[in-house]
């Protein structure tokens, strides 16, 4: 929900601040600074102290500096600095749910787990286009930021009352995988539950562990980092700018737009709906993992490439057919859920939350320069076709490429591997 208010808000903002697109642009990236920072600690922090504590830490954040965005608007820094610390806030979650997720869910459940967490990204979109116009239209732009802060810090408070799964209940999650596990050839390694209770020497020692250089030479990996940056390219762009692309592009008023940009994240919960029992079951009867995990990613990107090229060809169709192509392309992307986001956990447990850290990392790349350049282009182009659409096709296309090339779900000891380099190092 905070991610998607300010890109309805920014319409009357900007009309009251008399801000270019470029500006628009600048403040709506700003968020992406702070959610590229927070990438690697977030989940070297989920790793090391659970995801729990430090998911429960980011609600907060991101739900307070939303809350303050009304009172420093007028001051370009002062907005800028919120936006950022609510991407720090958001930026930490990923990484932290990841870990959860991987510490306490089996393989032939993590597809639905996955796509029922990071889903509510889109039922989350919905219920803030759908309620963000007639609370702007009513109360005014300032209340949509109050509200929904206030929402989050309520978040926390009942989150702090719901009970995690005890020791014992992980202790048979992970025996559960480890069977399973062995009888399709595959290895999981029990990962222990983590306390908040961290001395500094502990933390230290934690990061030294890390096998930071085995990821990188991960062919896998790299298949991993390039598809979110391309995958976010597409998403960050059209979640900050269709609002603003309907209402100028379209001729929509703000309560229309705001409405019909709803169409694409509740196109996106059906879709999620149906990916996650697809690529489960087709895991359950036996089909290998990886070939699962690139028939969906290649879904993802190939159909939103498909449906952004005919709404950018200039065809005179009407708008409701315009709507009907990002619509159905921007749903079907949501097969991502079942595709790269569940790569990181199927190829390390133990270090899933910090893999998702750093593909998260670039995945915000686009974030920061992509929306940003949108606006650009659009006051110097004045085309939504190549301001918007183009890069997104671009990246689409090169993603699937890499991926269906490159990707892999085939477990790996990052352990190991740097201790048989260690050894390798020291003859």
């Amino acid at each position: 929900m905070d991610k998607v208010n300010l890109s309805v808000a920014i319409i009357p903002m900007s009309h009251q601040y008399g801000w270019s697109s470029s500006t628009a642009g600048l403040v709506q990236s700003s968020f992406f600074w702070g959610y590229a920072l927070s990438q690697l600690p977030g989940g070297w922090l989920a790793k090391l102290i659970g995801g729990r504590t430090v998911l429960k830490a980011g609600v907060l954040v991101w739900s307070l500096s939303t809350a303050v965005i009304p009172v420093v608007a007028g001051f370009m820094p002062g907005l800028v600095l919120s936006r950022i610390l609510v991407g720090i806030g958001e930026g930490v979650s990923p990484s932290a749910a990841t870990d959860l997720i991987a510490r306490t869910i089996p393989l032939q459940e993590r597809s639905r787990a996955v796509s029922v967490v990071f889903g509510g990204l889109a039922f989350g979109s919905v219920l803030g286009l759908l309620f963000a116009p007639p609370i702007i239209q009513n109360l005014g732009w300032e209340s949509v930021f109050y509200i929904f802060g206030l929402l989050g810090i309520i978040w926390c408070l009942v989150f702090e009352s719901v009970q995690e799964l005890q020791p014992g209940d992980k202790e048979d999650i992970s025996n559960l995988e480890n069977t399973s596990a062995g009888s399709n050839g595959q290895v999981s390694s029990s990962v222990p539950s983590k306390s908040s209770d961290s001395s500094l020497e502990e933390i230290t020692d934690s990061l030294k562990d890390v096998p930071w250089g085995e990821f990188f030479k991960s062919k896998a990996v790299w298949a991993m980092i390039y598809t979110h940056f391309c995958g976010s390219w597409g998403h960050y762009t059209c979640l900050s700018w269709l609002p603003t692309f309907f209402s100028e592009e379209l001729n929509l008023n703000l309560t229309d737009a705001a409405w019909v940009s709803i169409l694409p994240p509740l196109g996106s919960m059906v879709i999620t709906s149906i990916a996650a029992p697809f690529a489960d079951n087709l895991i359950s009867s036996g089909v290998d993992t990886t070939k699962v995990r690139k028939i969906c990613q290649a879904i993802a990107f190939l159909s939103p490439a498909a449906f952004m090229m005919l709404s950018s060809v200039d065809l005179g169709l009407p708008p409701w057919v315009v709507v009907a192509f990002l619509t159905g392309g921007i749903s079907l992307s949501n097969f991502a859920l079942s595709g790269l986001y569940c790569t990181h956990q199927d190829i390390s447990r133990e270090y899933a939350s910090i893999l998702l850290g750093i593909t998260n990392t670039v995945g915000a790349v686009p974030g920061i320069v992509g929306v940003a350049l949108v606006g650009y282009l659009v006051d110097t182009t004045h085309s939504w076709s190549m301001s918007l659409f183009a890069p997104s096709i671009f990246f689409y296309l090169t993603g699937t490429a890499v991926w269906l090339t490159f990707a892999s779900s085939e477990p790996q000891d990052f352990n190991k591997l740097a201790s048989e380099s260690l050894t390798e190092g020291n003859q």
